[in-house]
């Protein structure tokens, strides 16, 4: 192999290759993700430790958005967006439209917990009642 030549690795810690790829801003939030469950390797919670391989699917759950990408190659160093956009496939769901996220209803922060008519009221919107 010539001098300076590096060889792809053929498999990296989930955590290590998400933060890579630039799926989370630090390799500690990608790791915090993991143990908190939030990132699953096809199909199955990851640790942090666990090895990626092409091919392989990862969802991710973070700030109330699901992102699913599929390893298309693997890296342990973080490189730039547009090499980091050729490591990856996403499949992740469109975002949901303005107009239906403008009638969800949101609570003021810090207004405390809902009444109980307010609860069944979001309870009977979600469908978690059998009225």
């Amino acid at each position: 192999m010539p001098q300076g030549e590096q060889v792809a690795p053929s498999q990296a810690r989930v955590d290590s290759w998400t933060w890579a790829v630039r799926l989370f801003k630090t390799r500690s939030a990608a790791a915090e993700a993991c143990r908190g469950g939030h990132v699953r390797v096809n199909g199955s919670t990851a640790k942090p430790a666990q090895p990626v391989r092409p091919g392989d699917e990862i969802r991710i759950r973070a700030g109330g958005v699901e992102r699913i990408v599929i390893v298309e190659r693997v890296i342990t160093k973080r490189v730039g967006a547009p090499v980091a956009a050729q490591c990856l496939i996403d499949r992740s769901p469109p975002p949901p439209s303005r107009e239906i996220l403008a009638t969800m209803p949101r609570r003021d922060r810090g207004t405390g917990r809902p009444t109980k008519r307010e609860r069944r009221e979001t309870d009977r919107l979600l469908g978690r009642t059998e009225d």
